[in-house]
């Protein structure tokens, strides 16, 4: 995995207090804390180790929050949409919302659902899920989320989860992943931000078993390429249906008519998110949400 390139302190600043003015203007944006995210776990009790150096519990792997963006106009009252995302390495929620302008996008989007970031390994060099990984976590996350939303009146008491989402970039492939296979919740849709290191037959018998879900994924700067390459190989041996295409060749009608499409980029690791806006891009035209009227 490549290591985040850091923008200098001032512009970070200016950049988060601008999406904290953006995000008030147009959203509600609130921190929960809940027993079913990642970690602690028992997996990173006594801390990680990776190139030679040490990632304490205390610091990187006890962090149970999870940041949610519930747009103003949303409209839910029997079921409510979800969209989680989950971070690469060395990186938390908080920096991720910002940096990859996660929360502008999801608002821009108009989408009538709400936006999800877990915290995962928080700014350490690591893809494992923790708890999430194990079955039923994360249907008891969703659970959590409800009723933080419903504690702040943004969903009605009887309200349950509606669609289901999923996005990530680099590492989040693992969590992802284990989430579709033991989350015990049905999900829709998953995109892959050059994110596709391992994993792939958990991916391919998702999509195989419903002709609803759909799967996109970027390449290549990351080193995802050659995983690509291998799941293109698989899904033709199905007889899947696939689209390959160039990034600068995607648009609203390749994402509605395809439900399996393979993207090469030709921007960096950190820059297929939102350089062009390509989170807002799926988002704005997901079959599985509706607009905010």
């Amino acid at each position: 995995m490549k290591i985040l390139l850091k923008k200098p302190a001032l512009i970070i600043l200016l950049i988060i207090f601008y999406e904290n003015s953006f995000a008030q203007d147009n959203a509600v944006v609130f921190h929960i804390q809940s027993s079913h995210t990642s970690f602690s776990d028992t997996g990173r009790v006594n801390g990680h180790v990776y190139d030679k150096v040490f990632y304490s519990a205390a610091e990187h792997y006890h962090d149970s929050t999870a940041l949610i963006i519930a747009p103003k106009g949303l409209d839910a009252k029997k079921t409510v949409d979800l969209v989680f995302w989950f971070h690469r390495w060395r990186n938390n929620v908080d920096n991720a919302a910002s940096y990859y302008e996660l929360t502008k996008q999801f608002i821009a989007s108009k989408r009538n659902a709400v936006l999800v970031l877990a915290e995962t390994a928080k700014d350490s060099p690591d893809s494992y899920g923790g708890k999430l990984e194990n079955p039923g976590i994360f249907k008891a996350l969703v659970t959590d989320v409800l009723k933080g939303l419903k504690a702040q009146h943004w969903i009605p008491k009887g309200c349950n989860a509606g669609h289901i989402l999923l996005a990530g970039h680099s590492g989040a492939y693992r969590v992802m992943a284990r989430i579709i296979k033991n989350g015990q919740m049905p999900i829709d849709e998953t995109i892959l931000f050059d994110a596709l290191y391992g994993e792939t037959e958990i991916f391919i018998d998702w999509i195989k078993v419903d002709k609803t879900h759909r799967l996109y994924l970027y390449t290549d700067h990351g080193g995802t390429d050659g995983e690509t390459h291998n799941m293109v190989k698989l899904v033709a041996q199905e007889n899947m249906p696939y689209l390959e295409s160039e990034e600068g060749n995607i648009n609203f009608q390749s994402i509605q008519n395809n439900r399996l499409v393979f993207i090469h980029s030709l921007h960096e690791h950190n820059n297929v998110i939102n350089n062009p806006d390509n989170f807002w891009l799926f988002l704005e035209n997901s079959p599985f949400l509706r607009s905010i009227k």
